[in-house]
């Protein structure tokens, strides 16, 4: 299972501790979310020996920025998530195919509906459960962001729509072990197996990206490989 963080200078924490940790806890990669930063990931992984992906977290104010952000950082990172928070972010993301994730799709103004959800299935663009605020607030805040969850479960799974779950950590502090968030999820409404679902699909998008950027891939089902010349 995967955690999808942020690090110095976009976290609290240094790379090397964040990943440190994680491994500590039993995940099997992590997903660094850099904006500004730029980690040695080879390094890392030698490291810890798990794996360590190299994404971006495009953050904007509004969708024309966002498409600008979105198409001169997609040939440099193998995931790309644009942070949504508003209704025309969130349906910038989803109807967009270079966009593997549409993080924290609840927060501030932002809202999902049935049409923004089958619009996600249909692009193959994961949506975040992201349970950091459910962890992270108290009274008022934290009863809205249970209800936010609940309710973006329901649409997601009604449309069929993909999908990644995290506690969106800005430092190693706020790392929680994969059980943690099994049991979180249980009280939020989710299935353990959803959560571990959730958790495992940062590390298929990561496989699934590779894969394409590689010599060997052309298109979806066609790919380069040996062959015999005729004598």
């Amino acid at each position: 299972m995967y955690e999808a963080v942020q690090v110095a200078p976009d976290g609290e924490s240094d790379a090397g501790r964040v990943v440190q940790t994680a491994a500590r806890m039993g995940y099997d990669g992590v997903v660094i979310r850099a904006r500004d930063g730029t980690p040695d990931y080879d390094a890392l992984r030698d490291a810890t020996a798990i794996d360590v992906v190299d994404g971006v977290e495009v953050v904007a104010a509004d969708p024309e920025r966002a498409s600008g952000a979105v198409g001169g950082r997609r040939p440099d990172h193998t995931l790309l998530c644009v942070r949504g928070g508003t209704d025309r972010l969130n349906r910038f993301a989803v109807e967009n195919e270079r966009v593997d994730v549409l993080t924290r799709p609840m927060a501030d103004e932002g809202d999902v509906n049935h049409v923004l959800c089958n619009r996600a299935a249909e692009n193959g663009v994961r949506i975040e459960f992201d349970l950091g605020p459910v962890l992270r607030s108290t009274g008022g805040p934290r009863v809205q962001a249970l209800r936010d969850l609940r309710k973006l479960r329901e649409l997601v799974a009604d449309a069929g729509a993909p999908f990644v779950v995290s506690a969106n950590p800005s430092s190693r502090l706020q790392l929680r072990a994969p059980r943690e968030l099994v049991a979180l999820g249980e009280v939020v409404g989710f299935d353990p197996d959803t959560v571990r679902t959730g958790l495992r699909e940062w590390g298929e998008l990561a496989a699934r990206n590779r894969h394409r950027r590689s010599e060997s891939f052309i298109e979806p089902g066609v790919e380069r490989g040996p062959y015999e010349e005729d004598a």
